[in-house]
């Protein structure tokens, strides 16, 4: 029975013949080109939905062919970005790459040289294949020193049959500079770590920053770590079955979102996305975690010299996430999707959440209650995105973790975690290629968090939704301007604050049902009033610079200023409050070293690939 299901589904996918190729992620770094695409929506010229990122390439190619059928909609500069695009995603539109210094047949293969790559296309169209290396460095500059960091990979990406894409890509990265060695970070578990650019001076948790997170490997002089990326996907026009490693973003953001942010590091993934309509999409995946929690009952016995002595060698405990959206798009300029998620920590993989159209929680219920077990950890998300007028586009998101209407009355003390976002962006007018964005965010006290470690919303520990975490705030501002194709001059401003800090514990009740905490005088931590007492902020300003130089060869420039401080702060009547509450403790927390206090700080980088 599950061969012939497997063999129709297969018969299904390949039913449809045309077919535009490859279903491969666009990175969500190629912000150049996210930008372009929303540029284009907000102009009229192309219809998009914004809530689920990567897009792929075939849908980015389906978006530049519109965009050339009503290129009279377009200016001198998005014209000769469409035109770069559309050589850039040359094979996904059944034609062969152009450059400038090439060996190559115009018709089946392409070696570039100036912008090194190597495409390939049988003239069948049939098969299809691109490979480019990857190589590029980056140097931050201030009055504590220089920090270098440089990457170096390749990236390999085919199509068969213009119905099933095959991806990978393997990029080596290290981080060096005296304020990321040993001198400052003179312990073994410091140095184990490497170079904690990406988290608080204490190593006790990530930084409160929008860097992607990683897991280093050991060195002293700083910190090397490796991101191999790529996937399998077996798909048609009507939707795609994928196995992939890719950082994903649920929810419509320009800066951070609050959903599924795609900053904490990527997890392999079962996924599924359909699309058999214009105005309905829907996404699915089953995601491996990396929980960081040792489970005490699982583990190797490793030979030691010490002869018949045995070392246990702990292993994590299993994490898993499934999650849905569903997108609409019931008229051109306006988008909305509705979803739910679980986490949960089992010893395999449960079936129940394996179904990808289904109301998680109330499957948690069925499997947990019966023996009034603990159960998983479940969410409810939503997003919508409106173009009102022409160049302006407007957006919001909410992120429930948890949610009782007793909550909303006056006199419940108890407050619902939830985070919500809300943006706007305002482009092309009156000047041609200036554009203004503005974010703001807030998150409720015990969002994301969860009184069970291996079930908060967290992979390799790093939060998957917005960086700033629970009972925290965010202002996001931007101004940007492109003079020119592949010109980006940016001034942006970010103010990030977090609130009392307090570990999620559940109220312990005795015997007779009572809960004993309060009758100590003790409040519940979800009974906090949220942004009560600030203890991190920092306020950066950064002008930010882009030129392509060479088709996919980059050149940044960036100046910035940032102001990071501790505030002295000490809850003892709340659950979970902190014992240590001085100013350059929560400092070393959230911050690295680098940008404690007041910096100036200026940038050059260099890249080809991305």
């Amino acid at each position: 029975m599950m061969r012939r299901t497997i063999v129709l589904l297969i018969c299904m996918m390949l039913g449809v013949m045309h077919s535009m190729a490859q279903h491969i992620p666009v990175p969500l770094t190629q912000t150049k080109l996210y930008d372009y695409l929303d540029e284009l929506a907000s102009d009229g010229v192309i219809s998009i939905q914004t809530a689920i990122r990567p897009y792929t390439r075939d849908q980015v190619a389906h978006m530049l062919l519109m965009a050339q059928d009503a290129d009279s909609l377009l200016n001198i500069r998005q014209k000769k970005e469409l035109a770069y695009y559309l050589n850039e995603f040359a094979l996904e539109c059944d034609t062969m790459v152009n450059n400038y210094v090439q060996y190559t047949d115009h018709a089946t293969y392409n070696l570039s040289v100036a912008d090194p790559q190597f495409s390939f296309m049988t003239r069948d169209k049939n098969f299809k294949l691109r490979l480019r290396p990857i190589l590029g460095m980056n140097i931050i500059a201030g009055h504590k020193g220089a920090i270098l960091q440089r990457w170096y990979g390749a990236e390999l990406q085919m199509d068969i049959a213009k119905h099933l894409s095959i991806w990978g890509s393997l990029r080596d990265y290290s981080w060096s500079g005296n304020w990321l060695n040993e001198q400052y970070f003179p312990t073994d578990n410091e140095r184990r770590n490497g170079a904690r650019i990406h988290y608080g001076a204490s190593q006790a948790q990530p930084a409160l920053s929008p860097i992607t997170g990683v897991q280093y490997k050991e060195a002293s002089y700083g910190g090397d770590f490796s991101d191999s990326k790529g996937g399998i996907s077996l798909y048609s026009w009507w939707g795609s079955i994928s196995l992939q490693r890719e950082n994903i973003r649920w929810g419509d953001a320009y800066y951070a979102s609050n959903i599924l942010s795609g900053r904490a590091p990527a997890a392999p993934m079962l996924s599924l996305q359909l699309t058999p309509c214009k105005w309905f999409q829907f996404d699915y995946f089953h995601a491996w975690l990396v929980s960081n929690v040792v489970d005490s009952t699982y583990y190797y016995l490793e030979n030691t010299t010490a002869g018949t002595v045995l070392d246990k060698e702990y292993r994590p405990m299993n994490k898993f996430l499934a999650a849905n959206m569903f997108t609409f798009t019931p008229i051109k300029h306006l988008s909305f999707s509705v979803g739910n998620s679980i986490i949960y920590s089992e010893k395999t993989i449960q079936a129940a959440y394996l179904i990808p159209i289904a109301f998680y929680k109330s499957l948690d219920h069925l499997l947990t209650k019966g023996v009034a077990t603990q159960n998983q950890n479940s969410q409810l998300f939503g997003s919508i995105s409106i173009r009102p007028v022409e160049h302006l586009h407007l957006y919001g998101s909410m992120y429930v973790d948890e949610f009782k209407v007793s909550r909303m009355k006056p006199s419940n003390k108890e407050y619902n975690p939830i985070s919500y976002l809300v943006g706007f962006n305002w482009s092309g007018w009156p000047i041609k290629g200036l554009s203004l964005k503005g974010e703001f965010v807030r998150t409720h006290i015990a969002c994301y968090s969860h009184s069970i470690d291996a079930l908060t919303w967290e992979t390799n520990s790093f939060n998957m939704g917005h960086y700033m975490g629970d009972n925290a705030q965010s202002i996001y501002g931007e101004l940007a301007y492109r003079p020119m194709r592949g010109m980006l001059l940016k001034l942006s401003y970010r103010n990030d604050m977090k609130y009392n800090s307090y570990a999620y514990l559940r109220v312990h009740r005795n015997e007779n049902n009572q809960k004993v905490n309060e009758s100590a005088g003790i409040s519940n931590t979800i009974a906090q009033k949220p942004f009560d007492k600030c203890i991190y902020r920092n306020d950066e300003l950064r002008l930010d610079g882009f030129y392509e130089v060479h088709p996919n060869m980059f050149l940044t420039l960036s100046f910035g200023y940032n102001h990071a401080r501790g505030y002295d702060n000490v809850n003892e009547n709340a659950i979970g409050s902190e014992d240590i509450g001085d100013a350059q403790y929560y400092l070393d927390k959230f911050a690295p070293r680098f940008y404690q206090g007041k910096n100036i700080t200026g940038s050059v980088g260099f890249s080809f690939g991305f």
